[in-house]
């Protein structure tokens, strides 16, 4: 079974528990329901913003949704290496690929605030970046490379070193310029 049919699989579970229609769970994440159909078929994995709608529409948060089992307790990952990889795919029901590879720093860890990753962010091949939006805030601190934030009205260019944090309800896009980059994520999303 492909990842991304364990989270389709768990989404539609979830649903069917709280005898919610598709129709009715697309309303209330406000997500088109050719984009929930994919994801509960496993085709695809939406963005993050979607998807931490679709959490809050269940009413649990985003970490609880993409994670298999629960740990207590303090989550030991050494060397910034997890071996829960996600790739997202795009807000839009016809995007397919990812330029980001997720590396959840928190996968297991109980009832945790915050979303830690470690991302590894592949130039895109769009010309005009997806700007994204959801409630929450996000710190991002880059590792390796050279990463273009649009940010509202703003564009910032960040290297190694460098970090920025920021409201996410104004809508962002985050990719590498010039090659490949690796980031540290850490994103909050309340419930």
């Amino acid at each position: 079974m492909p990842d991304t049919n364990k989270l389709g699989l768990k989404i539609r579970q979830l649903r069917e528990m709280r005898e919610m229609s598709i129709e009715q769970l697309a309303e209330q994440s406000q997500c088109h329901v050719d984009l929930l159909q994919q994801i509960e078929a496993g085709e695809q994995i939406p963005s993050l913003a979607p998807l931490m709608s679709i959490a809050r529409a269940l009413g649990m948060r985003l970490g609880t949704l993409l994670d298999d089992e629960p740990h207590e307790g303090a989550l030991l990952i050494r060397g910034g290496h997890s071996e829960d990889v996600i790739r997202f795919s795009g807000q839009s029901s016809l995007e397919k690929g990812s330029h980001l590879a997720f590396h959840s720093l928190g996968a297991g860890k109980q009832d945790r605030h915050m979303e830690p990753f470690v991302i590894d962010v592949e130039p895109s091949t769009s010309e005009e970046p997806t700007l994204s939006t959801h409630e929450g805030e996000e710190f991002i601190y880059v590792l390796d490379g050279h990463i273009e934030i649009n940010y509202g009205k703003n564009v910032y260019q960040l290297e190694a070193g460098d970090s920025l944090y920021y409201d996410s309800i104004v809508p962002h896009n985050v990719h590498a310029t010039g090659g490949s980059a690796r980031i540290l994520a850490v994103v909050y999303a309340p419930l």
